[in-house]
């Protein structure tokens, strides 16, 4: 019987090997040359092999990676709050049409004043999950849904006092006061997230992901450290945490990025308590993340265009590993968005689902050489940089002396340096229609210090 093994066929080659073919294909040139500098100052290789693996610890790759997350995601579009019976219309409209669970934006509202029984007629928040955006008043909205649902509940607040602090110079007290108060209401609700920190507002000023990795770990440090000095536990929060991350158009950058969060989530929590740690196994409290396409890369030019890029960023998102996904409409960032516009950002999500079967594999990136390095780099980076900032007082320290400005300045300029120099922006530097840019709308000065909210394609519009 003939030798149908594998290795009789494909026998192993080593990477030294590879290396010294592409050099003889090469005609003279050094395979040095054709190495590539991320704007995370990351050294990435032409080509990797199970070699470059040998030295990580695959034990924590695939208990991070893995831990707590089901098949699939949730669809969580973004809607914005008009009156209760207008907003539970829209709700229960788009739970037949796709939608998982919602985001909504009480954001200018009191909501201490609504009519929750209105906004939340026909909806069961211990099955269709709901997250509200409360602008400082979680607290306040965590009384009134103990009023009248008495069962557990799923979703939870994105209120980020850190972070309007870092936008508009907010005193994050009284805010962090209420989500205090709204963790304390909630503890018997586990999957229902009080705690929100997010890399969004980091992002959207130009960020790296390296930065974007670290400074929300610090934002999660400094707001650990509140509500820990207000009597809660770490064991009571971890819980209770959901890290919400902007995803950009560099598609393994953004992959590895979620990746690398789940083992830094990890390792921070192993940071407060090495109790946190079983023997041989992962951390208890997996981490929840939830994704949203950007706004950073978006454009005015061209802006079909930027259905093409939430649809990259949406399936980097999910091969990284999101728990809940919001996919922005195209025209988002320069008009409210239309029936058609929210209809078609939904269906990119049901198009990786239902066509591209994404959800039907739990880590579909894992075991990928290049993805796995590069995980493993920005874990490397992003948790030296969060380092530095703890040593710097910690985040809002580090704001307060100008250094994450002048951070993300940098990383900023480098984006638009990089454009200049030949860089494409499809639709805006080059294959851009012979429509007119639709005017942005203008946007509220920033208060210093703070960081600025920033479009990459803005200046060349």
């Amino acid at each position: 019987m003939p030798d149908l093994t594998i290795q009789k066929w494909f026998p192993s080659v080593t990477k030294a090997e590879w290396i010294q073919q592409v050099t003889t294909d090469l005609k003279g040139k050094s395979i040095e040359s054709l190495n590539r500098t991320t704007l995370d100052g990351l050294e990435t290789e032409p080509f990797y092999t199970a070699e470059d693996l040998a030295n990580q610890s695959r034990t924590e790759n695939r208990s991070t990676l893995t831990t707590g997350r089901p098949l699939g995601w949730l669809t969580v579009p973004d809607v914005p709050f008009t009156t209760e019976q207008e907003t539970n219309t829209i709700l229960r409209d788009w739970l037949t049409k796709g939608a998982d669970g919602f985001r909504i934006d009480l954001s200018g509202f009191e909501v201490a004043q609504l009519d929750w029984l209105r906004l939340l007629n026909g909806l069961k928040l211990s099955e269709t999950p709901v997250w509200l955006r409360t602008n400082g008043q979680s607290g306040q909205a965590a009384n009134a849904l103990n009023r009248f649902l008495p069962y557990q509940l799923k979703g939870g607040f994105f209120d980020e006092p850190i972070a309007r602090r870092l936008q508009f110079g907010n005193d994050p007290k009284e805010a962090i006061a209420q989500v205090t108060e709204a963790t304390r209401l909630t503890l018997n609700s586990p999957q229902f997230r009080t705690i929100t920190a997010g890399s969004t507002v980091f992002h959207n000023s130009g960020a790296t992901a390296t930065q974007e990795l670290a400074f929300t770990l610090n934002t999660v440090v400094d707001l650990y450290d509140r509500l820990t000095d207000s009597g809660l536990t770490v064991e009571q929060i971890a819980p209770k945490t959901a890290l919400s991350v902007s995803v950009g158009t560099s598609y393994f950058t953004e992959i590895a990025k979620l990746r690398a969060l789940r083992i830094l989530w990890q390792r921070l929590l192993a940071f407060y308590d090495a109790s946190f740690i079983q023997a041989g196994g992962p951390i208890p409290q997996s981490s929840f993340i939830h994704a949203q396409t950007s706004t950073f890369y978006d454009s005015t030019a061209t802006p079909y265009n930027n259905l093409l890029r939430a649809t990259t960023e949406a399936m980097a998102a999910v091969i990284g590993g999101c728990d809940s996904l919001t996919i922005h409409p195209y025209d988002a960032v320069f008009e409210e968005p239309d029936a058609f516009s929210n209809r078609i950002a939904r269906n990119i999500s049901i198009l990786l689902k239902e066509e591209a079967h994404l959800d039907k594999t739990l880590d579909p990136s894992a075991g990928s050489y290049y993805l796995e390095t590069l995980t493993k780099q920005l874990v490397g980076s992003a948790w030296d940089l969060f380092l530095k900032v703890e040593n710097l007082g910690g985040l809002l320290k580090a704001v307060e002396s100008g250094f994450i400005q002048e951070e993300i300045d940098k990383a900023y300029q480098a984006k638009v340096d990089a454009v200049e120099n030949g860089r494409i922006l499809v639709g805006v530097t080059k294959f851009r229609s012979n429509e007119a840019a639709v005017a942005s709308p203008e946007r509220s000065p920033t208060n210093e210090p703070g960081l600025a909210e920033r479009r990459l394609a803005e200046r060349f519009e």
